[in-house]
């Protein structure tokens, strides 16, 4: 078989995806150990090989071009089957140990993932967790993070997405509100209620309550006197000790449910869900630790 690809451009190939995948030359030169001139060099290379620009450069950024995401994707696959490949080939079983940083969700980090992670340090006791808990977006490459777990898919084509449920919401009051301002029985009987508010960070603005009507999902702008940011648990102690309606996931308050702390209204129009995703960057060095947990988190959770 002639050759193609000789050692320089297969270099070049891999100092390419991993600048395309930090989104920074800068940021790619020092995870491979090389000065920014060498990784600029190695994308002028690939472009002069293929004829077409594969970033549109800025004094304060880089951005793939279409032709440039294209050859990415695949070259980022063709990396990951040649490493796979070698590890298949060599028997090499990598054991997994290091720092794992997570970023999590307040609501899912207290009720889903910190309980699991004694049981992951059980089957993987060289690997140290650090978990974030937090409701704010994070950026991997400046924050350090190695996965993140999160209500949206992003748009960023260097983060994989995996599913791991779709969360029922819930509507629930105290009983003792519920004697003193009634039980609403129709999504209009929100607008005589004091409704908790809980606001997004990434949008500075309370979160929409959602419902099903008539097969076919609603969202509300609701109104309170109350107003919570940062935790989306802070409305559950308000909503026990008499302050108003709450809407949450189910799974934060089935104690409370069962205890009848708290009273679940309009189930008439329940049925609506939020997904949880987790996400973790693309590439060709994701590590044994990582590769660890994204399997023990979908073993766990991922069919709920």
């Amino acid at each position: 078989m002639q050759r193609q690809f000789d050692d320089l451009l297969l270099g070049s190939i891999e100092l390419f995806c991993l600048a395309a995948e930090l989104g920074s030359f800068t940021l790619a030169a020092t995870a491979a150990s090389v000065t920014p001139a060498a990784v600029s060099r190695s994308v002028a290379r690939l472009e002069k090989r293929l004829d077409v620009r594969l970033f549109v450069r800025t004094t304060r950024q880089i951005r793939l071009t279409d032709a440039g995401r294209r050859y990415f994707e695949q070259c980022r696959d063709a990396l990951n089957r040649l490493a796979e490949a070698e590890r298949e080939a060599t028997g090499q079983q990598t054991t997994p140990k290091g720092v794992l940083r997570i970023s999590m969700p307040t609501p899912y980090g207290h009720y889903r993932m910190l309980p699991l992670l004694a049981e992951f340090r059980k089957r993987y006791p060289d690997v140290t967790v650090e978990a974030h808990l937090s409701n704010r977006n994070i950026d991997f490459a400046d924050e350090g993070f190695d996965l993140a777990i999160r209500g949206r898919a992003p748009r960023d084509s260097g983060l994989i997405a995996r599913k791991l449920e779709d969360a029922e919401l819930v509507v629930v009051a105290s009983p003792a509100y519920l004697k003193r301002a009634g039980v609403p029985k129709t999504i209009e009987d929100l607008l005589a209620h004091e409704c908790i508010q809980f606001e997004m960070p990434s949008t500075g603005r309370p979160v929409p309550w959602l419902f099903m009507q008539n097969g076919e999902p609603l969202e509300i702008t609701t109104q309170g006197g109350y107003g919570t940011s940062g935790d989306a648990l802070a409305g559950i102690p308000l909503a026990c000790h008499g302050a108003g309606l709450f809407q949450i996931y189910r799974f934060t308050v089935e104690e409370e449910l069962r205890a009848g702390t708290l009273t679940e209204v309009l189930r008439d129009y329940g049925g609506c869900s939020r997904p949880f995703i987790l996400l973790y960057p693309h590439g060709r060095h994701l590590s044994s630790r990582v590769r660890a947990f994204v399997d023990f988190v979908v073993e766990k959770l991922g069919t709920r």
